[in-house]
């Protein structure tokens, strides 16, 4: 699915003495250093806040924030092998402060659904069962609480180990296993009638 290493992966040697040097740049104030970081880091930061946020405009001003506030802290990274999981952490309390300014304004009516482009794809029923799979796991992942879901999305989307996930969110080694567990539970029971009705 990827041709890069998948996060979390033992980087080998020249990548790490690459990663070194570039954080050492970049804190040295390097703004290519910085850029080669951006660029290698920010499209699975840009998922990530996009599956929390389920919002394009959210996720990319969110991008931003967190290599804003990456750049800043760029001293307080301890070690070169967690910086995926260092920028996640950073990208969730972005996704915090987003979700407590949005619950803070009027919610705005959703815009309905446009299916007038489906005629050059699938058939209008595959189309449709694909829509509706999709917004069953939405609505699923959408029931799981916010902390619950970033540490979700960073395990089974970002493959993010569970050592990094600790880190990202601040929690011991057997809480993330014990939330991802639960995320896991609760998403299977929403889905359980939806898959069963499928099989019929």
């Amino acid at each position: 699915m990827r041709a890069a290493s998948l996060p979390g992966e033992v980087l080998g040697a020249r990548d790490r003495d690459s990663d070194e040097e570039l954080l050492s740049r970049a804190r040295a104030g390097d703004p290519e250093a910085f850029r080669v970081i951006f660029d290698r880091e920010a499209p699975g930061v840009r998922r990530f806040l996009g599956d929390l946020l389920r919002d394009d405009a959210g996720a990319d001003e969110g991008t931003q924030e967190t290599f804003v506030r990456a750049h800043r802290r760029l001293g307080t990274l301890e070690q070169t092998g967690k910086l995926q999981g260092w920028l996640f952490g950073i990208a969730r309390m972005v996704f915090l402060e987003q979700i407590r300014r949005k619950r803070r304004e009027s919610p705005m009516p959703e815009p309905a659904e446009d299916f007038s482009r489906t005629d050059c794809g699938p058939s209008p029923e595959a189309m449709l069962l694909s829509l509706e799979s999709d917004r069953m796991l939405d609505g699923a992942l959408a029931d799981l609480d916010d902390e619950r879901r970033s540490a979700l999305l960073m395990r089974i989307d970002h493959g993010l180990g569970y050592g990094e996930i600790a880190e990202a969110m601040g929690w011991s080694l057997q809480k993330v296993k014990n939330e991802i567990h639960r995320a896991r539970l609760q998403l299977r029971a929403r889905l359980a009638g939806y898959l069963e009705e499928g099989a019929r």
